[in-house]
C-alpha cells in the first residue's frame, strides 16, 4: 500500500514539474526550477533532483548550455506527455502552483536580471563579469580585474545590490559629450 501512494507522489511530482517547465517560456536553471517547485509541494532537494533525473533519462526534459550555465526546458516529448498524464494532479495543487509559479517566477526573473561573479585568475588576480540580462538575453556585460579576492567580492556585492544605479551612470559616462566640457 505505501508502494502505491509513493507511485502516486512521484507521478504527481513529475507532472508538477513538466507542468511548470511547460509554463516557462525559455530555460531555466536548476536551482530556479527548485525555488519554484519546493513551495508547492513541499519537497526536498534530494527528492527534487531524483524526480528531475528521471525526467531527463526518459527525455521528457532536455538539458542545454546558454552562457555558461546548464539550462532546462521540457521537450516536445514532454510536452505530450504532460497532455496525457495532466489530469492525475490535483486540482488543488494545480491551483497552488499556477499561484506560487506567478510569484516565484517573478521574483527569479527579478533576481536573474542582474548577475555578477568572480573567477580567481591567479592568486593575487580576480576576473570579475557584471551582468543585465533582459528576457534572457544579456543587454549589458562588463568585465575587469581585481587585486584581491576581497576587491572582487566587493565588486561583486555592489553589483549585485546596486546595478540599477551603477548601469545608468555607467551609460551616461559612455554617452557624454566630451567635446562640450
Amino acid at each position: 500500500m505505501i508502494s502505491n501512494s509513493n507511485n502516486t507522489a512521484l507521478a504527481e511530482n513529475k507532472v508538477l514539474i513538466l507542468y511548470i517547465l511547460n509554463q516557462i517560456d525559455n530555460y531555466i536553471i536548476e536551482d530556479g526550477l527548485f525555488k519554484i517547485i519546493s513551495p508547492i509541494n513541499d519537497l526536498n532537494y534530494f527528492y527534487f533532483k531524483q524526480v528531475l533525473n528521471d525526467l531527463i533519462e526518459s527525455k521528457l526534459v532536455g538539458l542545454d548550455t546558454k552562457d555558461n550555465e546548464t539550462v532546462i526546458k521540457i521537450t516536445s516529448k514532454g510536452q505530450d506527455a504532460l497532455s496525457l498524464t495532466q489530469d492525475i494532479m490535483p486540482g488543488i495543487l494545480k491551483l497552488k502552483a499556477d499561484n506560487i509559479f506567478k510569484k516565484e517566477l517573478s521574483n527569479f526573473q527579478k533576481e536573474s536580471s542582474v548577475s555578477a561573479e568572480f573567477i580567481p585568475k591567479s592568486e593575487n588576480e580576480y576576473i570579475i563579469k557584471c551582468k543585465i540580462i533582459e528576457n534572457n538575453e544579456t543587454i549589458f556585460e562588463v568585465k575587469t580585474i581585481a587585486g584581491s579576492r576581497e576587491r572582487a567580492k566587493k565588486i561583486v556585492d555592489n553589483w549585485n545590490s546596486q546595478a540599477n544605479k551603477i548601469y545608468p551612470d555607467i551609460l551616461n559616462i559612455l554617452l557624454n559629450d566630451s567635446n562640450s566640457n
